[in-house]
């Protein structure tokens, strides 16, 4: 008889972990302000979560505008500091430590992987008390492409040692569930982040909670367990 396989979670952080969408799009805005670009909050809270590459492309279709190289640097630098004056307002969401307080205690394997980069992710994580000693943490800054590829949770399933196709990628994004299931993991959508329950279960996730306190109530039907 084969050897049962082990449930592994890997966790999006941004409207999936931490209330800290909303923090993320003011900060976009106030980064394209700077640089005169006029952009509505809703069609930049539609693109949170996938890499930032893909941003700034869906952002040049959007706008017609020139985007070049220095342009795009400049808007990085710019979100990531309009960000961090807004990270210490950035809360766990309801349930996010106990989640992965259970998920420790109880032996079963969970990372995080994220689009953001490490200057932006570091007060998140702060907020949280990951211990980033022993808990994988895979950011943009090590991955050749972010959400919707791959590579951010392949790399973070690869951390863990263990098999892609027996985890669980938990995400509040449309980007994190086409993510997923490129990557072969099982996607579960969380509604923290501001996406429907139908767009998420569009792009594959296969069971859709309210935020971390309800995916812990409901943690054995994603395979959960001790």
């Amino acid at each position: 008889m084969a050897a049962r396989r082990q449930t592994s979670f890997l966790f999006d952080l941004d409207g999936t972990l931490a209330d800290s969408v909303y923090q993320h799009v003011l900060a976009w805005r106030e980064a394209l302000d700077q640089e005169g670009i006029e952009l509505s909050v809703w069609r930049i809270h539609r693109k949170i979560g996938m890499s930032g590459g893909l941003f700034t492309n869906m952002l040049l279709r959007e706008t017609g505008l020139d985007i070049d190289p220095a342009r795009i640097e400049r808007l990085r630098r710019r979100h990531a500091e309009a960000f961090k004056a807004r990270s210490p307002r950035v809360r766990p969401l309801p349930g996010a430590r106990e989640l992965l307080g259970y998920l420790t205690r109880t032996g079963i394997p969970w990372a995080i992987a994220t689009s953001g980069r490490m200057e932006t992710a570091g007060p998140v994580l702060e907020s949280l008390k990951v211990d980033l000693a022993g808990v994988p943490v895979i950011t943009r800054d090590v991955v050749e492409r972010a959400k919707p590829d791959p590579d951010l949770f392949l790399a973070a399933a690869d951390a863990l040692k263990v098999d892609i196709t027996a985890a669980c990628v938990v995400g509040d994004s449309i980007w994190d569930m086409l993510a997923a299931r490129r990557a072969g993991a099982l996607g579960v959508g969380l509604l923290s982040g501001g996406y429907g329950r139908d767009e998420l279960e569009r792009s594959s996730a296969y069971r859709v909670y309210e935020d971390p306190a309800d995916l812990l109530r409901h943690i054995d039907e994603v395979g959960g367990r001790v």
